[in-house]
């Protein structure tokens, strides 16, 4: 009975993996091709060092961006990469994965416009307050 649910969850990981391979090898080649466009100049004149700012554009970035967390960590990375601070990079993934902007159209109508906007807000405000610790208790990254 064991042997046949390790077998059981073994194949539905395989077929997870299948499905998003492509999502994630598309994602690679476009930071690769953005990584190549866009100077490392353009993220030190975006970026200052600062948590509080920092936090703030990420938190937009990710506001308006849409996808699912697995892309996020890949951009994350590639972000810490090109020395983006650890505070931008923090609140950039929390506001991706939590606020959905893009989104609030059909939020709105399926669980009401007051709970989606309020939702959405707080969720903003709450990668901002992450961003900033996380740049505050771990800073130099």
């Amino acid at each position: 009975m064991d042997k046949k649910r390790l077998i059981e969850a073994a194949s539905k990981s395989a077929g997870s993996l299948l499905r998003i391979a492509p999502m994630i090898l598309g994602i690679v080649l476009l930071v690769g091709l953005i990584s190549i466009l866009i100077p490392e100049s353009f993220y030190f004149y975006l970026f200052r060092k600062n948590p509080l700012f920092d936090s703030f554009i990420g938190g937009i970035i990710g506001s308006i961006s849409a996808g699912n967390p697995v892309t996020s960590y890949i951009l994350g990375g590639e972000f810490l990469k090109q020395g983006i601070s650890l505070s931008a990079v923090t609140a950039f993934i929390v506001a991706w994965v939590s606020v959905g902007l893009i989104q609030i159209p059909a939020e709105g109508v399926i669980l009401g416009w007051k709970f989606s906007l309020l939702r959405n807000i707080f969720s903003f405000f709450s990668a901002l307050i992450i961003g900033i610790i996380v740049g505050i208790i771990i800073p130099g990254l």
